[in-house]
C-alpha cells in the first residue's frame, strides 16, 4: 500500500505513561502545564479564541527544511506538555526523518485549568471531553475541529513550509476518538491534499467509532459479525453523535448530505490499528456508556466489528490496496507506546507494510 508523503499525527506515539495516565487518573484536576505558545484561532460562524499549544521550531519564519508536520493530540487528561516530552521523543528516535519534522502540540483546556492558572477569558477551553467530539468552546462558537482546520491552513503556506510533503493525523485510545470523526466531517485535509500534501489518518484502539447508520453489531453462531437494530435502544439515544449522526454539533451543517460524507470519507487513507489484547471489557478508560456499549464489549472487538461494517457497505474496501486498511498488532493491550512503536506502527507513521495486516483472530 502507498504511504503517505505527509506527516501530521494528532496523539501519534503515546508514551506508555501517557496512556496509563489517561487511563486511570481523574481529568478533574486542572493541568500541570500550559502550552508556551498560543494561535489566535476564528471559526466560519464567527467564534474567536487563542488555542495553547507546542510547536518544536519557530513557525513564524520560513521553514524550508520541514517535510514533515507531526501534531500531538493529547487525551483526556489535557496534559499537553507530557504528549509533546512524548513527540520529541519520537521525532529524536525517528533519526533521519525526525530532523526535517516539525513538532505541533495544541492543548484543550477546561474550566479549571482557566480558573486555576487565571488566563485570559479568551483562552478556548471546554466542558469536560466535549473537545473530543468536535463541539464548540464553552466561551465561544468555536469547534476543537475548528482549531484543527486553523493549524492545517496554516500549513498550507508555502512561503513558511515550501516543502511539506507529509501529513498524519493519528491518535491512540481518547485521540483516537477525536481522529476519527474528524476524518469523517472536516475537509481540511482535503485542502492539503489539493495542495500536494498527503494525508493519513491513522486510528489505534478508539473506545467508539461514528457509525453512518443505525446498525450495531454482533456475533452470530459462527462468530461472524452480524448488523442489526439493537438489542436495547439506550431510550431512543443510541444514534446520537459522537456515536452516529443525529444531532452533529454546529461544525457539522445541519443540512450535511450523510451518504456523500460517508463516501468520501472511505476514500481517505485511513489506518485502523488494533492491539489484538485490547480486550478488557472492564478497562477503566473503557467507554461503558449504553450508546458505547452498543457498539461491542471491548476495544478489539468494537474496530473489528467497524472495519466489517464499512467494508459490508462499501465492498471496495476489501480490494488489495484499499483506501482504509485494518492492521493488527498482535499481543498488544491498550497501550499507546507499545501500539505505535511495533512495527505496524512504525509502518503507519514513517512508511512500509505491516506483516500482520490479514491476521484474523476472533473478535
Amino acid at each position: 500500500m502507498k504511504f503517505v508523503r505527509v506527516a501530521l499525527v494528532l496523539l501519534l506515539v503515546s508514551a506508555g505513561v501517557v496512556a496509563k495516565a489517561d487511563d486511570t487518573t481523574s481529568s478533574a484536576a486542572p493541568v500541570k502545564a500550559v502550552a508556551d505558545h498560543q494561535m489566535q484561532v476564528s471559526s466560519p460562524r464567527g467564534g474567536k479564541g487563542k488555542l495553547p499549544l507546542y510547536v518544536s521550531r519557530d513557525w513564524s519564519k520560513p521553514l524550508p527544511e520541514v517535510t514533515r508536520v507531526l501534531i500531538f493530540f493529547h487525551g483526556k487528561l489535557r496534559n499537553a506538555d507530557v504528549y509533546n516530552a512524548s513527540g520529541l521523543a519520537a521525532i529524536k528516535a525517528a533519526g533521519d526523518a525526525g530532523k526535517t519534522t516539525l513538532l505541533i502540540t495544541p492543548q484543550f483546556l477546561g474550566q479549571q485549568d482557566v480558573d486555576h492558572w487565571h488566563l485570559s477569558q479568551d483562552t478556548l477551553h471546554w466542558a469536560p471531553e466535549a473537545w473530543m467530539g468536535g463541539e464548540d468552546a464553552m466561551n465561544g462558537a468555536i469547534s476543537s475541529f475548528d482549531c484543527v482546520d486553523a493549524i492545517l491552513a496554516y500549513l498550507r503556506n508555502k512561503t513558511i513550509f515550501p516543502n511539506l510533503k507529509t501529513v498524519i493525523i493519528g491518535g491512540h485510545s481518547g485521540g483516537a476518538q477525536v481522529v476519527q470523526r474528524y476524518a469523517v466531517v472536516s475537509t481540511a485535509g482535503d485542502l492539503l491534499m489539493r495542495a500536494g500534501i498527503h494525508v493519513r489518518y491513522v486510528i489505534a484502539n478508539p473506545s467508539s467509532y461514528l457509525y453512518f447508520s443505525p446498525q450495531r453489531p454482533a456475533l452470530n453462531a459462527k462468530e461472524e459479525f452480524t448488523f442489526g437494530a439493537p438489542s436495547k435502544s439506550c431510550m431512543g439515544h443510541y444514534n446520537l453523535w459522537k456515536y452516529g449522526t443525529e444531532k452533529a454539533p454546529p461544525y457539522v451543517d445541519a443540512a450535511a448530505d450523510w451518504d456523500a460524507i460517508e463516501t468520501h470519507y472511505v476514500r481517505r487513507d485511513v489506518v485502523y490499528l488494533l492491539g489484538t489484547k485490547d480486550t478488557d471489557p472492564d478497562h477503566p478508560a473503557l467507554d461503558k456508556s449504553c450508546s458505547g456499549e452498543m457498539e461491542g464489549p471491548y476495544r478489539f472487538f468494537r474496530g473489528k466489528a467497524y472495519f466489517t461494517y464499512l467494508e459490508g457497505r462499501h465492498p471496495e474496501l476489501k480490494q488489495e490496496g484499499a483506501s482504509q486498511q485494518l492492521w493488527f498488532v498482535p499481543g498488544v493491550e491498550h497501550d499507546g507506546d507499545k501500539m505505535f512503536n511495533s512495527p505496524c506502527g512504525l509502518a503507519a507513521v514513517f512508511g512500509g507494510e505491516c506483516s500482520s495486516r490479514e491476521l484474523a483472530p476472533k473478535p
